[in-house]
């Protein structure tokens, strides 16, 4: 027996949202947060229909529509006010939820914490911080300190580090950590607009190298302004109100037009750890990866970190699969979060160039290789390209979400069918594999000319050529089949890759 099931180390957003991915599934979570309150301040600023779509299988769907506010598109532009580069973006994106979503992230961690509250198998420890870890054969000891130094142990099964970028559970476990050595100061002003305003597009980068600037919307009537620190500038200057105010006043943002919510300087970094289990440890979210934000894709890839994790801790703390599943979460996730920082970089050295000759030599080629093309929709979601997947057609990618009707209910297809592993099928199931399926909790869903009301699911089985798609609890695609035979070699598959200690019917 132990203290619970899981310890997580760290209460933001990738926590917490675990916290609650693994409580939904019925299993004991203590969260060790060693901030005494919550952090009232922003830090991210959006999430795309991904991670909207991640974050709504928490039970928050129906609140995100209060914290957020759509983005319409993103521009970057020269300092002239040239377009080189236009994303329209859709209220209406591939997965269920707008391509963009602009938020303040405080809002966020309230609602995620008002459904921690719901949930009696979650238990949250502020003001406790981990100062020690001992993994064993079958449980882990964690040691916290609270802020009158009085000492506390917990065992569980397993502990996840969600504690940041100065992560104490990754350093603990030593883990080296491959940097890319790209890094700038910026002057980081979030601000409340005293009355609303249009911004159109909602998000804009300004390659002027001059003074790159960034500006971005961070949910309902807030924005967020970020300049670069120029080569030989103080950082103490820049670190002022008034240096604010000023670099602000071009765009019309003053003291009489909005509030000053902080002005404070950051450091971008571009690394990730090379190990994000070590036994029963592993890591997500920032202690695992930082990355520039020029994709705006570090919190969005921290709620992938844990939704790909709380399925396959679930599989094995139930004994329906081994431990050594676990494996393929920073094999699939370690090479996805790679991609993100790697692409962040390429933006960011197009983004922060200071000299003017390379500056006009950028924008003409860019120019040149842009006119007359119409404004780009945003890359789908990025497919897995290992780990626990089987070998056929689609198989990895993130299926998309429509409208479906079933059983007299019509809305998007998470909410209607449910969430968990689904097979999407046009195929009679024998009964061996059907226990097997129910014993995965698996929600099948026999595909009909009623079900698909959006006529999302019949095209999607037609470009890969078959009748069945068996869906992960992440949303990532399993594998595909054509016909009964394929089914019943998809399922057996799925049963050797957990290697499912299922019994064979019921």
């Amino acid at each position: 027996m132990t203290d619970t099931d899981v310890v997580i180390v760290g209460n933001g957003p990738i926590g917490a949202t675990l916290s609650v991915l693994l409580a939904r599934r019925g299993w004991r979570v203590t969260v060790l947060e060693r901030r005494p309150r919550p952090y009232k301040l922003p830090r991210a600023t959006s999430f795309d229909g991904e991670t909207a779509r991640l974050l709504a299988a928490t039970g928050i769907g129906e609140g995100l529509g209060r914290i957020t506010a759509p983005a319409n598109g993103y521009q970057w532009q020269t300092a002239a006010g040239q377009t080189l580069l236009d994303i329209a973006f859709s209220t209406s994106g591939p997965y269920g939820w707008p391509d963009a979503n602009t938020m303040h992230q405080p809002a966020l961690e309230e609602l995620i914490a008002a459904r921690v509250k719901e949930l009696p198998g979650i238990t949250v420890l502020r003001g406790h911080e981990v100062v020690d870890i001992v993994d064993g054969d079958e449980r882990v000891q964690v040691t916290a300190t609270d802020s009158e130094d009085a000492s506390r142990t917990l065992s569980a099964r397993w502990v996840v580090g969600c504690d940041g970028a100065n992560s104490f559970v990754r350093e603990h476990l030593d883990v080296p950590v491959t940097d890319l050595g790209f890094s700038y100061e910026w002057l980081l002003c979030d601000v409340q607009l005293r009355e609303p305003r249009e911004f159109v597009p909602t998000n804009v980068q300004i390659c002027d190298p001059a003074r790159p600037t960034t500006l971005v919307g961070s949910g309902p009537g807030r924005r967020r302004w970020e300049f670069m620190r120029l080569p030989g500038e103080s950082t103490a200057e820049l670190n002022k109100d008034e240096t604010a105010w000023r670099l602000m006043a071009p765009f019309g943002v003053t003291p009489e037009t909005a509030t000053l919510l902080r002005s404070t300087t950051y450091i971008f970094q571009a690394r990730w750890a090379d190990q994000w289990r070590v036994g029963h440890v592993l890591l997500a979210g920032d202690a695992a990866h930082l990355m520039p934000p020029f994709a705006g894709q570090g919190m969005c890839s921290g709620i992938r970190d844990v939704t790909n994790l709380a399925w396959k801790l679930d599989c094995t703390l139930r004994g329906l699969a081994e431990e050594s599943i676990l494996d393929s979460y920073p094999e699939e996730r370690r090479a996805q979060a790679k991609e993100a920082i790697l692409a962040s970089v390429q933006l960011g050295r197009v983004i922060c160039v200071t000299d003017p000759a390379a500056a006009a030599e950028r924008d003409a080629t860019v120019l040149a290789n842009r006119r007359g093309k119409p404004p780009t929709r945003p890359e789908p979601a990025k497919p897995l390209t290992g780990g626990l997947l089987h070998e056929s057609p689609g198989a990895g990618e993130v299926v998309p979400q429509g409208r479906v009707r079933l059983h007299g209910d019509t809305g998007l297809f998470d909410d209607v069918v449910g969430r968990g592993f689904v097979l999407l099928t046009t195929e009679a199931l024998d009964e061996d594999r059907s226990y097997f399926l129910d014993c995965l909790g698996t929600h099948v869903v026999r595909l009909d000319d009623d079900v698909d009301v959006d006529d999302v699911y019949r095209p999607y089985l037609a470009r890969y050529q078959a009748t069945s798609l068996l869906v992960r609890p992440d949303y990532h695609v399993f594998g595909t089949a054509n016909g009964p035979r394929d089914l019943e070699a998809l399922i057996d598959a799925l049963r050797d890759r957990l290697h499912a200690a299922v019994p064979a019917g019921s």
